[in-house]
């Protein structure tokens, strides 16, 4: 327990005098110093775990979530029509897909097809979205591509394209590259230029007629209803299929996310290391207080304050100074973190410059997401440093001996 003696010392010690001017200066700069390194992590925190969520969130927007391929045998209905499968997940549909190349003029791309029937290619969250243009039922002999590859080449809907297959064909003057025509029936934006640039969607049975694929190798697609959990239903999922290969888009881009991952916890390290040196600087401001104080500090034990009282007077100084001061960072990296945005633009337009651009990020804005559980860690993170640091000053104090301190007064 804290005593009002305790207290009220402890108040008297956190306002400087004039003349102890130096010692105000050192208390400030660590109280700056502490808030500034808790804002700068939240921010930091707040940023990657939004561009980590932004990141997933496209991913898992135009890709399955869940992919079951078969070894030798045909996907059969009634092997993922249960109502377990249904549970969990949204939609399951059958496709294919095929890697040609795109003939247009005097340019040549490779590029993925993905192939689905009329019915599984319109229940699609890319096609159900307001970036779509055009039919929502991929027909035959059609073709939806995406909206970086119809700028690059020129197309609009209406136009034909030229797609070639590695898969040949056997003429009297040898064996030549398969080659189909098909017609621009929509474009899509999955917000991914990588992705609109590199994947086109047709009929399954004209992708298998281009690529020569036997319909008994078409795979299942299952898009969950919450695809952030795919590590555990994974687990669920091969249970379904005891004879499949399943993989889901965590494994398609693990190693994505763990370089995410590592980033992240080596930022936060590094980040609380700015802490940890303006914690540093509680040392110096008690060790000074002490030793301006020492007249005081032998008064108070010549009337009876025991050693364990100016321990706690010294510790509740410095702990005062860093809560506060954690307090003080979290409130400016929340306030940060939902405003940064708006911050950028302003720096943008001031300094005309682009800080964050969209053809690097793939992201039109600065994503943020302010997690309570990295908040709680780093406040208790720099609280404990705080009182970490307050030890060593507070100890000394206590061992102060009053008959040396007032020997000369």
């Amino acid at each position: 327990m804290i005593s009002q003696l305790e207290k009220e010392v402890t108040l008297r010690y956190l306002k400087t005098r004039k003349k102890e001017g130096f010692l105000n200066i050192i208390s400030i700069f660590s109280f700056i110093g502490i808030s500034l390194g808790v804002a700068v992590l939240i921010i930091v925190m707040s940023v990657m775990n939004g561009f980590r969520s932004e990141l997933i969130e496209k991913i898992v927007g135009f890709n399955s979530h869940v992919v079951v391929k078969n070894y030798e045998n045909e996907l059969k209905n009634k092997n993922f029509k249960k109502n377990e499968l249904k549970n969990i997940s949204n939609l399951y549909i059958i496709s294919n897909n095929g890697e040609g190349v795109i003939v247009n003029k005097d340019y040549t791309k490779g590029i993925l097809l993905r192939g689905y029937s009329k019915e599984s290619f319109a229940k699609l969250n890319l096609v159900n979205n307001k970036n779509f243009i055009g039919n929502n039922n991929i027909n035959s002999k059609h073709i939806s591509i995406g909206r970086e590859l119809s700028v690059n080449l020129d197309l609009k809907l209406g136009d034909k394209i030229l797609i070639m297959s590695p898969a040949g064909i056997k003429t009297i003057v040898g064996t030549l590259p398969r080659q189909e025509s098909y017609i621009i029936d929509s474009i899509f934006d999955s917000g991914l230029a990588d992705f609109d640039l590199n994947v086109a969607f047709i009929n399954i049975i004209d992708l298998e007629s281009l690529f020569d694929l036997d319909p008994n190798d078409r795979f299942l697609e299952i898009y969950l209803k919450n695809p952030q959990n795919v590590d555990k239903l994974k687990t669920k999922i091969q249970n379904f299929f005891p004879n499949k290969i399943v993989y889901t888009w965590a494994d398609m881009n693990s190693s994505l996310f763990s370089a995410l991952k590592v980033e992240r916890n080596v930022m936060f390290i590094i980040l609380s290391l700015i802490i940890i040196v303006a914690a540093f600087n509680i040392i110096s401001g008690l060790t000074i207080l002490v030793k301006n104080k020492t007249r005081e500090i032998a008064i108070l034990k010549s009337i009876g304050v025991q050693n364990n009282s100016i321990t706690k007077i010294f510790f509740l100084i410095g702990f005062l100074i860093g809560t506060f001061a954690t307090l003080f960072g979290i409130f400016l990296g929340v306030l940060f973190s939902v405003y940064i945005e708006n911050i950028r633009e302003i720096i943008s337009k001031f300094f005309n410059i682009s800080l964050f651009p969209e053809e690097i990020y793939f992201l039109s804005k600065i994503p943020y997401e302010i997690n309570v559980y990295s908040i709680v860690l780093i406040g208790i993170c720099s609280i404990t440093a705080t009182c970490l640091v307050s030890i060593y000053p507070a100890k000394k104090a206590s061992n102060l001996d009053p008959v040396k301190a007032l020997k000369y007064e």
